[in-house]
């Protein structure tokens, strides 16, 4: 009995707990296409790999900022996505591979097909990337370098609040 009544006290604790988390809410590429068909969200793809030391810290610090996560996961549907993975990811009816991958390697491996496709900036790749998406999945930005959570929270509002339809980042910013 004892049990039961600890259960039915912390039960609702552990689920609020949940729900106002500290971490943004992964999904994978094949979780984002079934809920996209529920309800329609932006998305917010971090490009990293694991030898990355700032895509580390973003991911310890930004990622984990209660700001940043609560506007991600209110507005955004995110994935992570290993720039060097070895799976085939199917985007937008393309299988993408990483065909030079060598599980022998220690370090740095082969950039994966989908890292050329969605996150080269001006022409080259660098991590980490996050790359902004509308609903379709059409590529709004992809945006380089470490990013605190005062940098990124006006690219997140910029995009996740369709400003981008209006105005150009200059004008968002007041930049000249």
């Amino acid at each position: 009995m004892k049990k039961l009544f600890l259960l039915l006290l912390i039960s609702p604790l552990l689920s609020f707990a949940q729900q106002h988390s500290n971490e943004i809410t992964w999904i994978s590429w094949d979780e984002v296409e079934a809920k996209m068909a529920e309800e329609p969200r932006k998305v917010m793809v971090d490009v990293y790999t694991q030898w990355c030391g700032p895509c580390k810290i973003m991911n310890k610090t930004t990622f984990h900022d209660k700001g940043v996560v609560d506007y991600v996961n209110e507005n955004y549907y995110a994935i992570k996505f290993d720039a060097e993975s070895p799976t085939p990811v199917d985007f937008k009816g393309t299988v993408y591979k990483n065909e030079g991958y060598d599980p022998n390697r220690a370090g740095r491996n082969s950039t994966h097909d989908l890292t050329k496709a969605i996150a080269p900036a001006q022409g080259r790749i660098a991590y980490p990337t996050i790359v902004y998406m509308d609903e379709n999945f059409q590529i709004l930005a992809p945006v380089q370098g470490l990013q605190k959570p005062e940098q990124i929270m006006p690219i997140l509002t910029f995009f996740g609040e369709d400003i981008y339809k209006e105005k150009t980042w200059q004008e968002y910013t007041g930049q000249n």
